[in-house]
């Protein structure tokens, strides 16, 4: 039985969606299950159709593609029956209260219904995990290296402890890769096709494309001409530097990346 007490049902809910960001993208399933205050509980399940395309990229994590979706309702066509299980109860989730609850109070916002986020409560079980089990470099130099972190905060003190905290990594987990390239694309897997780290740049039939908003899909080369006021607005952005310096070199000096063929 779950241990808390409940005077009012607790939704448990998980959120697949089109991307990350609350205001542009849209959720594809959501995954719930209400514990009522005598601690019975309700499950529920949604399949949605988002009514804009699902990037390749986010299919690969969910495995939710297009053609999975095509016949399912809609959002608004389930928003009441979802706001009806959701109503009068408080939320749970993982990272729930950076990208589920926002996610969801978008979606209702959307069809003109309040979501009311603020007058529920919120129990992320991320935040209890971190809270409970701390992942500062103290953390990991007690739990791999059995030592306390004399001098934490200190420049070469954590330089020195996070050598030591990544040598007994590499001891204790033999299955990581031997190699730096190797264990950067274990830890963050790369998409060949971003022209920039964090994708704000693609490459399309070996030209750099903008892969974000409005200018989505049009040529670097292109904006350098017809739309230099966009590009100047992105440098002066807050944006990752990579993006930005790769923007900046093309519109001041007009040298594009070279396109190399994976």
């Amino acid at each position: 039985m779950l241990r808390l007490k409940l005077t009012r049902p607790l939704v448990v809910f998980d959120i697949e969606s089109t991307g990350t960001s609350p205001r542009k993208d849209r959720v594809i399933e959501l995954a719930a299950i209400k514990v009522n205050p005598d601690y019975s509980e309700e499950e529920r399940c949604w399949l949605l159709n988002p009514t804009v395309h699902i990037p390749e990229e986010t299919t690969a994590i969910h495995h939710i593609a297009d053609e999975d979706v095509k016949d399912c309702p809609t959002f608004a066509e389930k928003a009441r029956e979802i706001f009806e299980f959701f109503r009068d109860a408080d939320l749970s989730g993982y990272n729930a209260e950076r990208f589920d609850i926002p996610m969801l109070e978008e979606e209702f916002a959307r069809v003109g219904l309040n979501f009311g986020a603020s007058q529920r409560k919120h129990v992320d079980v991320q935040r209890i995990f971190h809270r409970k089990e701390p992942r500062d470099l103290t953390a990991a130099l007690k739990y791999y290296c059995g030592r306390s972190h004399e001098g934490a905060h200190g420049a070469q003190a954590d330089t020195k402890a996070t050598l030591d905290v990544l040598k007994a990594q590499l001891e204790r987990y033999g299955d990581l890769p031997d190699n730096p390239g190797d264990l950067d694309e274990y830890l963050m897997p790369h998409d060949p096709a971003n022209v920039d780290r964090q994708g704000l740049l693609r490459w399309k039939d070996g030209e750099v494309t903008i892969n974000f908003g409005k200018k989505k899909g049009e040529k670097l080369k292109d904006l350098m001409f017809n739309e230099p006021k966009f590009l100047k607005w992105f440098i002066a952005g807050d944006f990752d530097a990579e993006a930005r310096m790769i923007v900046k070199d093309a519109l001041e000096n007009g040298r594009l990346p070279v396109y190399k063929k994976v």
